[in-house]
């Protein structure tokens, strides 16, 4: 069984509420419909629900059971005038500020449901910036208690591949730090062990990746990864995690025990932390398009309450894949 259907099963134990904000594209609707039929989650959409049975309607897609709520209608809005202007009155929000942001802004708006426990959990993303999305998850929801860092991941599911977890990996961060501090790879290593542990189900192995192993190149770049394993080993000593590793010496075993010989992770690696953004932007993208690997993302770790972040160019398969996942992390409270 594919990693994704494992994920929808146990998404159908527990069925949990998610919210979609992006009810004017259309990959949201097909994705809604889908996931309806499959019965992996709850939908709630904001918006209009004309426009949105209208939009259904022309894309021949059946979303009987969604939940539609329209901001400028429903009796929520003013608990959430009142929540959201008690949030950020440090900030200078006023209830007329907060008014016009929850009626205009769908996102902001999805994110008060979580927050009021009106949704377990939120997915956006595809047409809008990660900014955007984590913007308003981390000004309400905040970070998770013991979190010091708000990161991202994908979940890697690539066919006919013996490495890893029967192909199954863990990426981060690939879609939100752009040149993360050896304290802040750390940091994203403990998360990201901590998200594969719970998606997954299995043991994390984690490579903090360089483009040196063991000093085999010597490098500002790989003094940062250096230092990133030795304040992670210091961190959470109960983690399997070495570094730094090439990325074949990382996965394959053969590779692993040539070049850094006694390593616990070389060769075994199921968690791959990249040292910048750009080289795990570009990783997971040749992995995904040329691998034809299901990628998964990105999803952010270390928020208070389950909100996940798509990729422009995801399709409406991914939407659903993303769904599922974020139904388990709710189940699980990650």
């Amino acid at each position: 069984m594919a990693f994704i259907d494992v994920i929808k099963e146990k998404a159908k134990k527990d069925k949990k509420t998610i919210v979609l904000p992006e009810t004017r594209d259309k990959r949201t609707l097909i994705a809604a419909a889908q996931v309806l039929e499959e019965g992996t989650a709850n939908i709630v959409m904001i918006g209009k629900e004309e426009k949105i049975f209208d939009g259904a309607g022309w894309l021949e897609v059946d979303l009987t059971g969604v939940k539609v709520i329209d901001p400028d209608e429903t009796d929520k809005l003013e608990h959430y005038v009142k929540t959201l202007t008690e949030l950020r009155k440090n900030k200078g929000m006023t209830e007329e500020k907060a008014r016009e942001i929850l009626l205009n802004d769908y996102l902001t708006f999805g994110v008060m449901m979580v927050k009021c426990k009106d949704a377990d959990g939120m997915v956006a993303g595809a047409c809008h910036a990660t900014a955007d999305v984590l913007r308003p998850s981390l000004q309400i929801l905040k970070t998770a208690p013991g979190t010091d860092l708000v990161s991202a991941f994908f979940i890697m599911d690539v066919p006919n591949c013996e490495y890893g977890s029967h192909g199954t990996f863990v990426f981060a961060d690939c879609g939100l730090n752009q040149d993360p501090t050896a304290s802040e790879l750390a940091c994203i290593a403990d998360s990201s062990a901590k998200s594969f542990r719970s998606l997954v189900g299995e043991k994390p192995v984690i490579a903090m990746l360089s483009h040196s192993t063991k000093g085999s190149a010597k490098h500002a770049l790989v003094d940062k990864v250096v230092e990133a394993t030795e304040i992670a080993k210091e961190r959470y000593p109960q983690l399997t995690l070495d570094g730094e590793l090439q990325l074949d010496a990382s996965i394959v075993p053969s590779i692993g025990a040539s070049k850094a010989k006694g390593s616990p992770v070389a060769g075994h690696a199921n968690v791959l932390v990249f040292p910048n953004l750009d080289a795990g932007n570009i990783g997971y993208k040749l992995v995904q398009r040329l691998a034809k690997a299901d990628a998964y993302g990105p999803m952010l770790q270390g928020i208070a309450s389950p909100v996940n972040d798509l990729s422009r160019g995801c399709s409406a398969e991914d939407i659903v894949g993303v769904i599922a996942l974020t139904a388990v992390q709710a189940q699980l409270n990650v």
